[in-house]
């Protein structure tokens, strides 16, 4: 995928309109994963990742062709999704009870399996829940969606150092989390 996105921006600053499918393919997938992790809710995940895509769109829209072809994508894409994940959020705290969905069950296979991983998928959400947002958001962006370090900080504003201490102090506590439920 990288590979792909290397030459994307070049591509993007001279044909806008036949670019843009192949960075909507080669993000898509990352972008939908890390947003349901910070969302909690595939409703509001398809929204965020579309309303991404939409938003990246419309702003290389407005910028000249140099600075496209100077754009560093994943960060760039994921300063976006983060924001609106951000925005969602407000929202929810503002307005909880506008929140109440229900998520589509896939009933193609095995009901016992399914359940076991839903399970193990709630739970998983539930502890990165209780992370800090700024360890969230580096375990996340880290070990969920693959993203190095460097464009993890480029994409919160933050240092490479500070993102690697997230991540590292993310994963100690997820893993004090799951010796607590061992107990």
């Amino acid at each position: 995928m990288t590979r792909t996105l290397d030459h994307l921006p070049q591509r993007l600053a001279s044909d806008r309109d036949g670019a843009f499918p192949d960075l909507v393919r080669a993000m898509q997938d990352g972008v939908f994963s890390g947003v349901l992790q910070f969302t909690r809710n595939r409703h509001d995940a398809e929204d965020v990742t579309q309303e991404t895509f939409v938003r990246v769109y419309r702003a290389l829209g407005t910028y000249d062709a140099d600075r496209i072809r100077s754009l560093r994508l994943r960060p760039w894409v994921w300063t976006i999704a983060l924001n609106l994940c951000r925005n969602r959020a407000r929202t929810v705290a503002r307005h909880p009870e506008a929140q109440l969905t229900v998520d589509r069950v896939d009933t193609h296979g095995d009901a016992s399996i399914e359940a076991v991983n839903e399970v193990s998928l709630e739970a998983w959400r539930d502890r990165l829940a209780a992370l800090p947002a700024p360890q969230r958001t580096a375990v996340v962006l880290h070990h969920v969606v693959g993203l190095p370090y460097a464009e993890i900080a480029a994409s919160t504003d933050r240092t490479e150092s500070t993102v690697r201490s997230d991540v590292r102090r993310g994963l100690a506590r997820l893993r004090t989390l799951i010796e607590e439920e061992a107990q």
